[in-house]
């Protein structure tokens, strides 16, 4: 069976926009930190195009996602997540936990100064944790489990937590591991004027908020070969055919792009990379069945996945651009488990046999939001679930208001689009009773117990099959029904060259360098 003509029309006519809500288990290592390749530092400038504004600089308010562009080049990490999404070590040259890893012990690099002549220490981190676990900011969670940060000495710190976080020294490559002056971030200045310990300081004369932002070289930073342009520029460029014309114009040396623009942009000469980060699917929130009976029975939640044809969606919506999926984890994930890829094969019939044993072979109503975000998956979504037997009633929702209607908890079933990060952090926005999207709180009895055991698992191999045990109790009960990993795609101009960066949107500035 293929997609109906009303669906087929709509995916050959428009493709998805999407919202980047992209925004991590630990061992120990030790080093003198990264350089991500090439020799010494090269000058010239660096010019990106983001499809968001700065938020703030203020440490406690940083986000992933897209806004790394503009913290990044000023603030340093704890750690650093290099291109496979491995840790590094960076402000914290080594790392470790005690034996039931409710003690995270981080070394500290010596040497290092904010630019305003502060000394980066324990004291220092000490004061960033928590300002961050203090603040009202998206990533505040990044801290949540750090009880008490004990300064053993200037290069020494102990991170005593309240339970074991498999995440924590993943959010320390982020912003969990943000270093800010202790000073400036006092100041009630801190949102405008950033210091910190990074490769750059921004340039405020040079900077316009909502234009354009500059960034200067850091003559005292510690590594700079990891960082080969002597200026960073980074606009704000909203709209994705401006930002094409941008990059083919010269203005800009990368940018993302959407899937729609790739053979324009690969005429124009310009180079594209990719990184699957985001996964596009169907939350089947009321797990319990508690508004709509069916979807309390597993083999309804089965049909639903095999009733999607997810190939079909993906070449003619994203132009091919993404992986088709089952499960709801990145490739570089923990939890991610490669034969769950293909768990439920798009097989109509079969589908409509496990809705007959279930006892709803004549189909039922679900509420769902049509978001103003995807007005193009409505009619798709109607015309696969209606090979079932299953009607949609639509509730429309505005684009402004897509996120807070979705957690509301009002929509048993929904279609959305959201990042993979690492499996921990993942859990944390899905899995858990408590979990934003759980929207139906589901407190399911076996789930949490898989969950408790990759808590507290010795990081490692054991912690990464408690982890991939999670992921396939999910994709067993049907929690999701995803449709494919979207490719993010980078437009890089000919003398630009960047490595994608998994679980983010946008690279990391060190993974840009200028082409040899």
């Amino acid at each position: 069976m293929q997609l109906g003509k009303r669906a087929a029309a709509v995916l050959a006519a428009v493709t998805v926009s999407g919202l980047l809500l992209t925004g991590c288990g630990g061992g120990g290592t030790s080093g003198t930190g990264t350089k991500s390749g090439g020799a010494g530092a090269t000058g010239g400038t660096l010019t990106l195009a983001s499809p968001f504004d700065n938020n703030s600089f203020d440490p406690a308010a940083l986000e992933i996602g897209n806004r790394v562009h503009y913290w990044m080049p000023v603030y340093d990490t704890l750690l650093v997540l290099d291109e496979n999404a491995k840790l590094q070590p960076n402000l914290a040259t080594e790392w470790s936990y005690n034996a039931d890893n409710t003690v995270l012990n981080l070394k500290l690099r010596e040497g290092v100064k904010f630019t305003d002549g502060a000394p980066f220490d324990g004291a220092a981190v000490k004061a960033n944790l928590e300002h961050l676990k203090n603040g009202k900011g998206q990533n505040t969670y990044m801290a949540a489990s750090i009880a008490s940060v004990d300064v053993v000495s200037p290069t020494e710190v102990n991170l005593n937590l309240s339970a074991p976080d498999p995440g924590l020294v993943f959010y320390l490559g982020v912003v969990g591991g943000a270093m800010a002056s202790p000073t400036a971030e006092s100041s009630p200045d801190i949102a405008s004027t950033p210091v910190g310990s990074g490769p750059y300081k921004l340039d405020k004369s040079a900077t316009t908020a909502g234009s354009q932002y500059t960034y200067t070289r850091n003559p005292d930073y510690w590594n700079k070969d990891a960082f080969p342009y002597d200026k960073i520029v980074v606009k704000p460029i909203s709209d994705n055919t401006a930002r094409l014309n941008a990059l083919k114009s010269g203005q800009v040396d990368a940018g993302i792009i959407e899937a729609k623009s790739v053979k324009e942009a690969e005429s124009s000469r310009l180079k594209i990379s990719t990184e699957p980060v985001d996964w596009h699917g169907l939350f089947i929130a009321d797990r319990e069945g508690k508004t709509v009976p069916a979807l309390g029975d597993v083999r309804v939640r089965q049909a639903i996945n095999m009733a999607i044809d997810a190939d079909s969606i993906l070449k003619n919506l994203q132009q091919g651009q993404g992986e088709v999926t089952d499960q709801i984890f990145n490739t570089k994930s923990q939890a991610y488990v490669k034969d769950l890829d293909n768990k439920y094969s798009f097989d109509v019939d079969a589908a409509k046999k496990l809705m007959s044993e279930a006892g709803y072979a004549g189909g039922f109503e679900v509420l769902m939001p049509d978001l103003a975000t995807f007005p193009q998956i409505t009619p798709i979504i109607e015309q696969q679930l209606g090979a079932l037997n299953i009607k949609v009633k639509w509730q429309k929702v505005s684009a402004d208001a897509s996120i807070s209607e979705v957690l509301s908890g009002k929509f048993p079933m929904f279609f959305f689009s959201l990042g993979s990060q690492s499996a921990w952090q993942d859990f944390q926005k899905v899995a858990l009773p408590t979990s934003p999207w759980n929207t139906a709180k589901v407190n399911n009895s076996e789930l949490n117990a898989l969950v408790q055991a990759a808590r507290v698992a010795k990081p490692g191999e054991e912690q990464d099959k408690a982890m991939q045990k999670v992921n396939t109790w999910m994709v067993d009960n049907a929690w999701f029904a995803p449709w494919y990993r979207v490719d993010n795609i980078i437009a890089t101009s000919a003398k630009t060259q960047v490595t994608a960066q998994p679980w983010n949107v946008a690279p990391w500035i060190r993974n840009y360098r200028p082409t040899s």
